[in-house]
Formats: structure tokens, C-alpha cells, sequence
């Protein structure tokens, strides 16, 4: 996909995989589901900014794809011609649509509700999976192109950062135009009447306009999920959407159980910051964490979940019968039984200077959006496990250099043996027993000072970028002095969170389930549990598991109602 004049006639290619063309038999099934409609020349087809649209397949003539449509910077971003079906990733999601399509040719359209496009993507293994992969594909086109929601506001703005983070880890696409450094960025807030002080400001897809909105109001201006629902009691709450998440609400919502996903951030978790996940079983090609996020997103949905973001968790409580998880905003949503899955953030790197370049020059995720920031720049990775070594080969695509800061003497000490195999064979400089000491530079990142921890030889290396992979800390804040958590935060479960007093017999005890935590019917799953493996495979599978102890749990209240969950015992 690139920008082109309106004049241009041709059908873009499908260099990228795409924009596939359907077959005859595949339109006949499609047709069945819509209707067909004639279309004059410079008939709009979907408008920039709408929440709800339609799924369209070209027949005859010629749709363009134009951001800014009718506007001095108005861009073509496509073209597309008989058998080739229009949208992206936003009509499944329910979010604003980042762009016009409208007819450049006059043809005939077949035009497909979207509820029905939904249910076929769920069930359709082929011509479903193809319009998915089609989608997900152009989602990641557009986030190359800055198409959408444009954020403008200062780099040195703990504002313009958290927007900025927002849009990049919900795969949003966007584009931030830096106050400092853009000539666009005066013209734009002078023609909108904003002054410099006041930003940042986000610009959303068909011209509306906020001013340095919380996260919860920018999701909901751009269509991305319903306000939580109020207080009634559900079956299973799910603490966050990362991986372990995810899986417990596709099991948890497939076995029946009404579930509600609560997430701070983003779905996807760590995860879903990865470029590319290449040991998961069945993806002998890999597939990048944001596709597996959007994939996992789009069938929980299918079963029946709820998934609310931004929803950041504050508490938690026993109530009646259950528990209640407290948000944020002082709504609260109550549950049966919680899974817990907020997993965990990495580590800052403690270093003289940097601080002053967090958010603009230092990055704890290594997506496209991060990666077209340093485009033919040099840039260095500090880490030595799989998330470090996946971000140093991602990068090397297009940073003029990366390199590889491991404090270790080994890489495949915390490495797949096939991750530090392929880096011995890249272009990436791998420097093992190195750290960082010093950053600097005049507004962003220019310097790094490392040193060899054997010698203590110091040298100066050129970095606009630094990416930091070092580890993790638990996001367990809101669960401090309720459940049992080890010396580091990491949540407790099973023998290892004790036993549990039988609500019965004064003095017995009762076995723990495997992922159950100090609270009987609370559960945790994935990185945010004490002793857990550190992969999305395990995290997957305890999230499934996790489903299945609970129903274990709830039957057994079932027989002995003392033994039902939130029941105010001493653990």
C-alpha cells in the first residue's frame, strides 16, 4: 500500500499479501450473505471516522482508499478492482474507521452486513481466515503509513507518552506529530486554535478533536469497547488480556461462563509488543504477538466475553457469594470467581540521564511503530533473554545498526538455542558481559557510555534508540494486603499459598487447587504467578487450566455451600 494521485487508474499490487482477489465460488458464498448494489463514480461507500460500516466487495469498477478525503491533504492509500473485498482489521473490532472509501470508477458493489462478516470469520476456516489475515496484514500497513488518528504534543510531555504508548500497544493506527521537531505541528494547531500549551491533542479520523484525553475517553471516541457494565454479578472475572487472559476467556466463554476481560492497557500483554513469537506450537513460521492478540481478541469475542480496555484494576474485595474487582474510576464489577493475569512489566534500567529520554528515545517494546521511529538509525537492545534477541532481529530491518548489550558471558544462558543462532549470523554486534552507564544527548538519545564488567574498559557507542528488555516486575499493586504474594510480588498459589482452613472443621485444612491463590475461588495464571514458565505456551495453558479449576471450585461449593468462594475465612 503507498499514497498516489486520485488520476491514477491502476489497481495497486499485492505486494505484501494483502489485498487478495476472491474466486468466483468464494464471491457466490459471499453473496449469499449481502446484496449488490450499483455505484456511481464518486460515490462514498464508508466515510473516515465511523464506527459502524459495512463489509464491501468490488464487482465491477474501481474503490480507492483515501485518507482525508476531500481535504488539501487528502492522500490515495489504495486502489482495487473487480474480486478484491474493501476494510481492515477496524470493521472487526468495532473501532473508527481511519480512512474514505469511495468509488473512482462507477461500478457495483456486493455489500455485507458486518455482524454477518463477524460470523463468518469465526466459522469459515478458508474464506474466513483469508479476509482475517487480510486485515491483520493491512492493520500493520497502515501503522507504517502514520494513516488515523494523528496525537500532537511535545516529546518531553509525560502526556504526549502515555497517548502515544496508548495508541502503539492497542495497535491503533496513528501518527505523532512531535511539537518540537514537525513544521507540520504549528500550521495544524494554529488552523485548530489550540495553543502550544495546551496540547497534547489528538486529531481522530474525520476531524474531531480532544484535548489531553484520559486513555478511557480516547477509547471511547474511537468506538473501542462499551463502558464496563454495572454491578452485576458475573460468572468469571478476568483480571488482564495478555495471553493467559485471553485463553481463560475463549475456554472460560466456550464452556458457557459469562466472562468479563478487565485490562489497564491494551490486549496482548507483553506479548502482544513482540515482532515475532517463533517457538509457539503451530506457527512454524512464527507469528508476531499483535496478530495473536487480535486473533485471541476476535474469538473470545465469538464466545460471548465482554473485553473492557481501559480498565484498570484498584482492588479487590470479598462480597456476597463472590468477589468484587474496583477499577479506576470507582465503578467496580463483581464475579463468582476472578483469574487474576495482569502479568508483568519490565524492569527501568537504572542509568545516569536516561530518565530524561523515557518515553522519546527509550522503549520497553520493539513493534513497528517503535521501529519506524528509528528507521536508519543506530540503536541498541539491552537484554539477554528471547524478548531482547526477537527485538535486536526485528530492528536490524531497518536501524543502520543494533547493538546488543547482554550483561551475561552467555547467550543461551536466558536464550533460545535458535534465537542466539540466528544472531551470531546477523548483523546485530552482540556484546556480552556489557552495561550501560551512562545516555545522553541534546533532547533525545544521541550516546551511550557501555562497559565490559571484566576489564572495566569504557567506550562510547552512537544510540538514538534504546530498547530495554531486562526482566520483570509484577503487576500486583492492587492486590497488596489481600492476597498472599511472595518476597517479590509474584502471586501465590496452590501448596505454596498455604492451606485452606476448612469453613467447617475448626482446625483442618483443606488442599489448594494447583493455580488457586490464598482466597479460595481466586485464581492466577501466567507471568503474574509465583514459579510460573515465562513463555506464551504455558501462559496459554494455565489460562485454560485455569477455567477448568475453577469450574472444579464451583462444584464443589455446589456440595458443600460452607465451602463457597468469597467466604470470609482466614487464609
Amino acid at each position: 500500500m503507498s499514497t498516489r494521485p486520485m488520476s491514477d487508474p491502476e489497481e495497486t499490487p499485492d505486494v505484501y499479501g494483502g489485498f487478495p482477489r476472491l474466486s468466483d465460488a468464494q464471491i457466490a458464498v459471499l453473496a449469499t450473505m449481502g446484496e449488490r448494489l450499483d455505484a456511481p463514480a464518486g460515490q462514498v461507500l464508508v466515510a473516515e471516522g465511523s464506527q459502524t460500516c459495512d463489509f464491501y466487495l468490488v464487482l465491477r469498477g474501481l474503490a480507492a482508499v483515501v485518507e482525508g478525503h476531500g481535504t488539501p491533504e487528502q492522500r490515495v492509500l489504495s486502489m482495487h478492482g473487480p474480486g478484491r473485498f474493501l476494510g481492515e482489521l477496524s470493521l472487526l473490532r468495532g473501532e473508527a474507521v481511519p480512512y474514505t472509501i469511495t468509488m473512482a470508477e462507477p461500478g457495483e458493489v456486493l455489500v455485507v452486513p458486518a455482524d454477518r462478516l463477524q460470523e463468518l470469520v469465526t466459522r469459515d476456516p478458508v474464506l474466513g481466515s483469508l479476509i482475517l489475515q487480510a486485515y491483520l496484514i493491512r492493520r500493520s500497513i497502515l501503522i507504517g503509513l502514520g494513516v488515523g488518528m494523528r496525537i500532537v504534543g511535545s516529546r518531553f510531555s509525560g502526556d504526549t507518552r502515555r497517548l502515544c504508548e496508548f495508541a502503539a500497544r492497542n495497535r491503533l493506527p496513528h501518527r505523532w506529530i512531535d511539537l518540537e521537531e514537525d513544521p507540520e505541528a504549528e500550521t495544524l494547531l494554529r488552523r485548530l486554535n489550540v495553543p502550544p500549551g495546551r496540547t497534547p491533542v489528538v486529531i481522530l479520523p474525520g476531524g474531531g478533536l480532544l484535548l489531553n484525553p484520559p486513555e478511557s475517553e480516547l477509547a471511547a471516541a474511537l468506538g473501542m469497547a462499551a463502558p464496563v457494565p454495572p454491578s452485576a454479578v458475573c460468572d468469571l472475572v478476568v483480571v488482564g488480556a495478555g495471553p493467559a487472559g485471553l485463553a481463560t476467556a475463549v475456554y472460560a466463554a466456550s464452556e458457557g461462563l459469562v466472562t468479563v476481560v478487565l485490562d489497564a492497557v491494551a490486549t496482548g500483554g507483553q506479548a502482544g509488543t513482540s515482532p515475532r513469537i517463533e517457538n509457539y506450537l503451530g506457527f512454524p513460521s512464527g507469528i508476531s504477538g499483535a496478530e495473536l492478540a487480535d486473533r485471541a481478541l476476535i474469538q473470545a469475542r465469538k464466545f460471548g466475553a465482554g473485553i473492557f480496555v481501559p480498565a484498570p484494576a484498584t482492588g479487590i474485595s470479598r462480597s456476597d457469594g463472590g468477589y468484587r474487582i474496583t477499577l479506576a474510576d470507582g465503578t467496580t464489577v463483581s464475579g463468582r470467581m476472578v483469574v487474576v493475569a495482569t502479568g508483568a512489566r519490565y524492569r527501568r534500567l537504572d542509568v545516569p540521564g536516561l530518565a530524561g529520554f523515557e518515553g522519546t528515545s527509550v522503549y520497553y517494546a520493539a513493534t513497528q511503530v517503535e521501529a519506524v521511529r528509528c528507521q536508519n538509525d543506530p540503536v541498541a537492545v539491552v537484554g539477554g533473554g528471547n524478548s531482547a534477541g526477537q527485538a535486536a532481529l526485528f530492528l536490524a530491518r531497518q536501524a543502520s545498526h543494533v547493538s546488543l548489550l547482554v550483561r551475561g558471558g552467555d547467550l543461551t544462558a536466558n536464550m533460545s538455542r535458535y534465537l542466539a543462532d540466528r544472531l551470531q549470523r546477523s548483523t546485530v554486534d552482540v556484546l556480552l558481559h556489557t552495561e550501560v552507564r551512562e545516555a545522553s544527548g541534546d533532547g533525545s538519545l544521541e550516546k551511550l557510555v557501555i562497559e565490559d564488567d571484566r576489564s572495566g574498559a569504557r567506550r562510547t557507542i552512537e544510540a538514538r534508540a534504546l530498547f530495554v528488555f531486562i526482566g520483570a516486575v509484577p503487576s500486583t499493586d492492587w492486590l497488596r494486603g489481600q492476597l498472599a504474594l511472595d518476597e517479590d510480588g509474584f502471586v501465590l498459589t496452590g501448596r505454596a499459598a498455604g492451606p485452606e482452613p476448612d469453613p467447617v472443621e475448626p482446625g483442618a485444612a483443606r488442599r489448594r487447587l494447583l493455580l488457586e491463590t490464598s482466597w479460595p475461588g481466586v485464581f492466577a495464571a501466567g507471568d503474574v504467578r509465583n514459579g510460573s514458565i515465562k513463555r506464551v505456551a504455558s501462559a496459554v495453558g494455565e489460562g485454560a487450566m485455569a477455567v477448568r479449576l475453577a469450574q472444579e471450585r464451583a462444584r464443589a461449593a455446589e456440595i458443600d455451600p460452607a465451602a463457597r468462594v468469597g467466604a470470609p475465612v482466614q487464609a
